[in-house]
């Protein structure tokens, strides 16, 4: 401990040393409960390990941090991902943190190079030149989340030729792939996609067609729309669009002939291998989110059959070396797709994955047998953090197109006794606040608070019940269609009459 502080006055003043320590202990233990309890839950005891993993997920982000610069890791990762850094900045976003995010962004972008690509990664050598077809998709992605959540519009303005010369190289990549003299019966599967590179981890000996790079450039394409309609710019936004749709449209096609070709019924990774990878493939429902441009015959399928070798992993009917915790996304696509009680046996199993479990962290890699020798990546590890946090977040709300869903992973057992709450959740329309508790055998309270505006598509509640026999909002009734409400009110108390008990039901 210094004697002095920087002016040359004592430090203990008329303290004692056991003083002067309480004391600092107090104002650190505040500075970091200002940092981590923007966002907070309400759960029950069976689920506070959820809320507690939570903020420790923030804080293993905040300290893997080297100045502006987000990192996965502080050892093997001591270095800048776009993907990493973007998917992290998504969920400090959500947290509350948007000046961590946009100072991010302010110092990626600079590092594009010339010709528009976005480097896959930085590191004290300055930009890796290696090809990642997936970074300019997820380098504009983040640009409009930053000013979707913060409206900086100067930063917009500034970021915008970084954006548009990203998106003209997408579409020198993507064209690279569509000979114009093929018609439609001639064409691969490769047709108009992004060229093969090994942004993913799986194709590092051998770069393959990967659709991880595909949804990462179609979200790119769809956010881009979203930075020239926010800046005025019609034009761009229209020629933007028209290249949206074209790659999205030769994007439904590929993932039907890559099926077709390896007889398979699920959203391959590549088009090569046709490879089962869904944790890969969650990207195609979160953040990308449009399925338009999935083939729905597709979509089910890979997610069944993912909890099915989930379950024989789980239950000890198949042998299993490892996994990587970046499995937390099939979580928020379970939500997506109606499985909330799956969705928590996930959740369940990938708790018992921490290491060691009080302190609330994932290593890249988790190992069936601990005393093994294995990979681990770092420990903790701030991409795994983030994929945890948003899809604990996507629990209690997500972005639905439009409209934010509420309570679509959050299961019946939770609303018993005092129910569930979460505060100060941001998202792109403002802070979002509700609780949610049983009132009685057949009667459903939302008590909602939102400080900005209602998102176009509303507030839809989506909870662990049958279709309500009677619903009001602020007393008046409203219709409930095929189980969902919504709520077009940034102060409302929504009471629903449930019918009789029934399994998975309320009761």
């Amino acid at each position: 401990m210094p004697l002095v502080d920087n002016g040359g006055a004592p430090v203990l003043g008329n303290r004692t040393p056991a003083q002067w320590l309480s004391r600092e202990q107090f104002r650190t233990a505040a500075a970091w409960r200002g940092k981590l309890d923007r966002v907070t839950l309400r759960v029950p005891q069976e689920a506070q390990p959820l809320a507690d993993a939570l903020h420790t997920a923030l804080a293993h982000i905040l300290v893997s941090r080297d100045g502006v610069v987000l990192r996965p890791g502080t050892r093997a990762y001591a270095r800048s991902w776009i993907r990493d850094g973007t998917m992290i900045a998504e969920a400090l976003l959500r947290l509350g943190h948007p000046q961590i995010a946009a100072d991010y962004l302010r110092w990626y972008a600079p590092h594009q190079f010339d010709n528009g690509k976005v480097p896959c990664c930085i590191d004290a050598r300055g930009a890796d030149p290696v090809p990642e077809n997936d970074s300019a998709g997820q380098f504009i992605f983040l640009v409009a989340e930053v000013y979707r959540y913060t409206r900086d519009r100067a930063l917009l303005e500034a970021m915008w030729p970084h954006v548009e010369k990203a998106a003209q190289y997408m579409g020198k990549l993507r064209h690279s792939e569509r000979p114009p003299h093929l018609d439609d019966g001639a064409r691969p599967a490769t047709y108009g996609m992004m060229p093969a590179s090994i942004s993913h981890e799986g194709y590092s000996a051998k770069p393959m067609h990967s659709y991880w790079d595909d949804f990462w450039a179609l979200k790119g394409y769809a956010s881009a729309v979203t930075i020239a309609q926010a800046l005025g710019r019609s034009e761009d936004a229209r020629q933007l669009a028209a290249a949206r749709d074209e790659f999205g449209a030769d994007l439904f096609a590929s993932l039907r002939a890559t099926a077709a070709s390896h007889r398979i019924d699920y959203l391959a990774g590549s088009v090569e291998l046709g490879d089962f990878d869904p944790t890969s493939s969650t990207i195609a429902l979160a953040p990308a989110g449009d399925e338009r441009w999935l083939p729905h015959e597709l979509v089910q399928p890979t997610f069944e059959r993912y909890w099915r070798e989930f379950v024989a992993r789980r239950d000890g009917k198949v042998a299993w070396k490892d996994y990587t915790p970046y499995e937390f996304r099939n979580v928020a696509a379970f939500v997506r797709l109606g499985w909330r009680e799956r969705a928590h046996e996930l959740l369940d199993f990938f708790m018992a994955g921490r290491k060691p479990p009080a302190w609330n962290q994932w290593p890249e890699v988790v190992a069936h047998d601990d005393h093994a020798a294995h990979f681990v990546g770092d420990l903790p590890h701030a991409w795994v953090a983030s994929d945890f946090i948003r899809s604990v977040l996507d629990l209690f709300a997500y972005e639905r197109g439009d409209a934010i869903v509420l309570a679509a992973g959050v299961p019946a057992s939770w609303l018993d006794r005092t129910g569930v709450a979460i505060r100060g959740l941001r998202t792109p329309y403002g802070t979002l606040s509700y609780s949610l508790v049983r009132l009685g055998d057949r009667i459903v309270e939302l008590t909602l608070t939102a400080n900005g505006s209602v998102p176009p598509g509303g507030f839809v509640l989506k909870g662990p019940w049958p279709r309500p026999l009677h619903a009001t909002v602020n007393g008046k009734p409203i219709d409930v269609r095929g189980g969902e409400l919504r709520v077009d009110e940034v102060q409302a108390r929504v009471v629903l009459e449930l019918p009789g008990h029934g399994p998975g039901e309320v009761k």
